[in-house]
């Protein structure tokens, strides 16, 4: 597999990041909403900006400013974004302000995204690099049906629903601050040859009943990679350079895209709910594949390479 593995990389950097770092290393209920560390925030945007090749941008911008608009006028605002690599906020965040003027600066600066308890719990080094941005932390669903120890498993399952309850207060208190909640509703990165991995999560539904409108973000490329040899191992995923494209969709109104799914649905007797996540996930793609072709032809004209990311 080509590129640099983070430590490889970066591993100079560690020791600052250590030193700046002050997030909790366990979760519970009192702790879930963490605000963005500026001094750590500053080293991750670096390493965004020193991994995205010429002709790296955003797609959409009219998009992405009148969602700003909207949120600003009260709208209650969810982001929507694929996700492949642990670089995928920062690159956001990075691409929004470079490129969508001043209501990217500003949401990027006030976005608060919806992250795991992994990022703060398993390794130092992510949880510090985690903490650059504003996030409300969770008890995935994934990580709790994975249990199989019915004691243990009872046990988590009492600690995910204080730990998501204080969340989903935590989430309800931003949004009547105006500022813009981000999700990857797959839940997880993409690994290729794991389809299922690329699935939403049933929770998103219930996103769609709790927000006004939504503005999905599809990512061509990605400068940080899953290593398939060490999966598990976040410090070994691996930097690749890449000219990243994000497409910014048009504005959806939540409530009637909920509705227009279910209308279709009156006499299905499966899983309501994973059938209006399901277009979500749909309608992702369909951006992705908009603007495949040119993430290709852009990173073909830097590099004189075919792209291989596996999307």
């Amino acid at each position: 597999m080509r590129g640099t593995s983070i430590v490889e990389k970066y591993g100079y950097m560690f020791k600052d990041l250590q030193k700046l770092g002050h997030a909790a290393d366990v979760i519970d209920s009192t702790n879930i909403y963490q605000e963005s560390n500026s001094e750590t925030r500053k080293l991750i945007d670096n390493m965004a900006g020193e991994n995205l090749l010429p002709g790296a941008h955003l797609e959409g911008v009219e998009n992405i400013k009148e969602f700003y608009r909207q949120v600003k006028e009260g709208k209650r605002g969810l982001i929507l974004c694929e996700h492949y690599g642990n670089m995928d906020l920062p690159v956001i965040c990075y691409l929004l302000a470079r490129d969508a003027g001043e209501e990217g600066k500003a949401i990027a600066k006030e976005v608060v995204a919806i992250a795991g308890m992994k990022l703060n719990e398993e390794n130092p080094i992510v949880r510090c690099w985690t903490e650059a941005f504003t996030r409300i932390v969770i008890y995935p669903s994934r990580s709790l049906a994975a249990i199989t120890d019915p004691e243990e498993k009872a046990a988590e399952d009492e600690k995910s629903r204080k730990i998501n309850f204080a969340a989903m207060r935590a989430m309800d208190s931003v949004k009547k601050q105006g500022r813009p909640i981000l999700v990857f509703p797959a839940g997880t990165r993409y690994r290729p040859g794991k389809p299922e991995t690329k699935q939403g999560v049933r929770e998103m539904d219930s996103y769609l009943r709790l927000f006004d409108i939504m503005i999905l973000i599809s990512e061509n490329g990605n400068v940080l990679r899953i290593n398939p040899e060490s999966p598990n191992d976040m410090l070994s995923d691996r930097f690749v350079e890449d000219t990243v494209i994000l497409g910014a969709g048009p504005i959806i109104e939540c409530k009637k895209f909920r509705n227009d799914v279910l209308a279709t649905l009156d006499d299905y007797e499966g899983d309501k709910k994973m059938v209006v996540v399901g277009k979500v996930m749909e309608e992702l793609q369909k951006l992705h594949d908009k603007y495949k072709p040119m993430y290709e032809e852009t990173f073909k004209a830097q590099t004189g390479l075919d792209a291989d990311v596996e999307q």
